[in-house]
């Protein structure tokens, strides 16, 4: 972290405000790793002071949004995590190469299901990566 970073931290939690961290996480993009980051995702949700159902809705959208990108990846493929905290909110992004993986269809069950655990759902093509990207607010209903 540079001196200006530094200074902007100090100022923000002067004003009761939190700067945005980020965390990424790659693994291995198969199912046995995902409890790695149904771990992760918790451990950040509570650093925010989630309450335990938000805490757990997060975890299952995190773990369905996943299980929406990995069937078609090739062996090898990594799975990219990153979690963006603020004060009241954290932002999920899991992305894995386009490859052979379709763009999740907005018109499913499970996005369904995602939307409702998450709040703010949406779906992009980058970078020759496929992303799905989940917005969680604390203390909002969903």
């Amino acid at each position: 972290m540079n001196q200006e970073q530094s200074s902007e931290r100090a100022a923000a939690g002067a004003t009761g405000t939190v700067a945005s961290d980020v965390v990424v996480l790659t693994i291995p993009a198969a199912g046995a790793y995902l409890s790695v980051l149904r771990t992760a995702t918790a451990g950040l949700a509570a650093r925010l002071d989630f309450t335990l159902d938000e805490i757990e809705d997060l975890r299952i959208a995190v773990d369905e949004a996943c299980g929406m990108l990995l069937p078609g990846t090739a062996p090898g493929t990594e799975l990219r995590c990153a979690f963006s905290l603020d004060t009241d909110r954290i932002g999920v992004e899991v992305s894995v190469p386009a490859g052979s993986t379709a763009a999740p269809s907005r018109e499913t069950f499970a996005w369904t299901v995602l939307s409702a655990l998450a709040g703010e759902v949406n779906s992009h093509n980058t970078d020759g990566r496929i992303a799905i990207r989940l917005v969680k607010r604390r203390g909002r209903p969903t």
